[in-house]
């Protein structure tokens, strides 16, 4: 049996990149899967894939900076796939620039994906959750949030929120059984990677991450969703309030 048939995950920002990797692999573990992303023919592109992997899948519109928008996308998903399972709060946005360069409105962007975000979903998710007698929650948060980030200022402070946050969520939650990690990806090929470091200054960046990270190499998105597939497994039963940095080798924070 595939470790994860019966369950249904809920991942944002599902539409490419990470979130798109995360969600083809919990198909393929068996979970039914709601793609969710503010892009919705991106949402609608996951999903193909995901059915032509012989997976089952529901492409979402969702808002997360709103959460009213989260809880409707939450009750279309449960609707169409049945109770959540499973939440991958992936969907994030960044602009790399010098603190000073900011500006409030880039400060409350920030904190409105990155952070306020996985709130909604979590708080959105929750009921079903507590219902099942148990459930798992995965967060994407960055190697941003532990070692800080030239130019991510804002973004390293939401990451790092994210960590904190669902740290004390798997302290309360845990009575009701459900465990609460973290995934902290490091430089990863990414469509948002290429989008921040564009130019040949962007490219002396992405040459200088290589050289620094021990194997030589940019994570890959399905690097990422293997780490996000084990905490959402059986396999991590066990497991709760922990951040996982996977970024060969570039950090190692005790």
């Amino acid at each position: 049996m595939q470790p994860l048939s019966g369950k249904t995950a809920f991942v944002t920002g599902a539409g490419g990149g990470i979130g798109r990797a995360i969600a083809r692999r919990l198909a393929r573990d068996g979970a039914r899967v709601a793609v969710a992303d503010i892009a919705l023919d991106a949402a609608h592109g996951t999903a193909d894939a995901v059915r032509a992997d012989g997976g089952a899948a529901l492409a979402v519109h969702v808002d997360i900076t709103e959460f009213a928008a989260t809880e409707a996308a939450v009750a279309q998903a449960r609707a169409g796939l049945g109770r959540i399972d499973i939440l991958v709060n992936n969907a994030g946005w960044d602009r790399v620039e010098p603190f000073l360069d900011n500006t409030p409105e880039l400060w409350d962007r920030l904190i409105a994906i990155n952070l306020k975000g996985p709130i909604h979903c979590c708080r959105a998710v929750v009921d079903d959750m507590i219902a099942a007698g148990g459930g798992k929650i995965v967060s994407i948060s960055s190697d941003a949030a532990r070692v800080g980030s030239t130019g991510e200022a804002v973004y390293a402070a939401c990451k790092s929120g994210i960590c904190a946050f669902s740290k004390t969520l798997a302290r309360e939650w845990a009575r009701y059984k459900i465990n609460v990690n973290v995934v902290c990806p490091g430089p990863t090929n990414t469509p948002l990677l290429e989008q921040v470091t564009a130019g040949a200054q962007g490219a002396k960046i992405i040459d200088a991450m290589k050289r620094s990270i021990p194997f030589r190499r940019l994570g890959e998105p399905d690097d990422v969703a293997g780490a996000v597939a084990f905490f959402a497994s059986a396999d991590a039963d066990f497991i709760t309030g922990q951040v996982l940095s996977v970024s060969g080798g570039l950090t190692m924070v005790g």
